[in-house]
């Protein structure tokens, strides 16, 4: 029965079952964002959970998964569902100081299962960090430092130190996804297609 799954591609050459992981990604970032935000200093732009999910999207289900996920979830918030954390809609964050960070989470998401793909299928520890931290962090505070900057009055020094506050939390987040990671392409090998 798992052959005939598998062979039931749509045209996208999407089968049923990349649907459901897409769909399951983008339903764990929407969950992720449970448990609200907590706005620190003066940008406006909220802390959440909800980039370990994107995170772990590009880690768990590679690049053209993993950014579908996020692309499933941005767009359910553009329709208006209040899936962003703090029950905000993709309207009102894009809108607002956060936009860019939105924004990044797309290349975020590609660049780390571009990346993964390549180390597998030992996905060794150090550079799965590595990758997380570059597409986690580096990729979506540039876009976020991008969107502060056309979206506040903040100057180009102040928009990239207010990326500070977030490191912390944020390098957390790294580590959780790549021991996560780690785990589910042992468990399940072949995961991300190459």
């Amino acid at each position: 029965m798992e052959g005939v799954e598998n062979s039931r591609e749509s045209r996208a050459g999407i089968s049923a079952r990349d649907m459901a992981q897409i769909a399951v990604f983008a339903a764990l970032i929407a969950a992720l964002g449970l448990p609200g935000a907590i706005t620190v200093g003066f940008s406006g732009v909220p802390i959440t959970v909800q980039t370990l999910g994107v995170i772990l999207a590009g880690a768990v289900l590679g690049a053209r998964k993993g950014t579908a996920a996020v692309l499933v979830f941005l767009a359910l918030t553009l329709i208006g569902l209040p899936l962003l954390s703090g029950g905000r809609t993709g309207l009102t964050a894009l809108a607002g100081p956060s936009a860019g960070y939105l924004v990044g989470w797309i290349p975020a998401a590609l660049f780390i299962g571009l990346c993964t793909a390549r180390i597998l299928p030992k996905y060794p520890l150090a550079l799965g960090l590595l990758i997380n931290a570059i597409g986690g962090l580096l990729i979506i505070y540039l876009f976020g430092t991008v969107g502060l900057l056309l979206r506040t009055d903040l100057g180009v020094r102040a928009a990239i130190t207010t990326n500070w506050a977030f490191i912390p939390g944020d390098l957390l987040k790294v580590v959780v996804a790549s021991v996560v990671a780690k785990g589910v392409h042992r468990a399940y090998p072949g995961l991300i297609r190459a």
